[in-house]
């Protein structure tokens, strides 16, 4: 019983003629990405609120926090450019950009 003397299926009630709908999500895993790290929630109890056209995302679990990583940034269009100019496969091309720390120039030329 929550205090008040409601309990959650009144709530749950209320909230519907309110218009605020909520429903649960089947997730495995939440991944929240900063410049810092990733948040990562494992197993976790998410439920998704719709209120006035917005959604909401209620994340529990196990929390731990994973600091970035420091190797080489680059995108998969950079990729993508590097398999154009050379002709060689994405993984040639990757393994490219990041022995060259994401240099496109370099990462070519090294293919070529």
């Amino acid at each position: 019983m929550i205090p008040g003397g409601m309990n959650p299926a009144q709530i749950s009630r209320m909230m519907k003629q309110l218009g605020i709908k909520q429903e649960e999500v089947d997730a495995t895993e939440v991944i929240i990405k900063t410049p810092q790290g990733n948040i990562v929630v494992r197993q976790p109890s998410v439920m998704v609120i719709e209120a006035q056209g917005k959604k909401t995302f209620q994340v529990m679990g196990n929390v731990t926090e994973e600091s970035a990583e420091a190797g080489p940034q680059f995108t998969d269009d950079d990729v993508k450019l590097v398999m154009e100019k050379t002709g060689k496969s994405e993984t040639e091309a990757r393994n490219a950009l990041e022995s060259t720390n994401g240099d496109l120039t370099e990462a070519i030329m090294k293919l070529t």
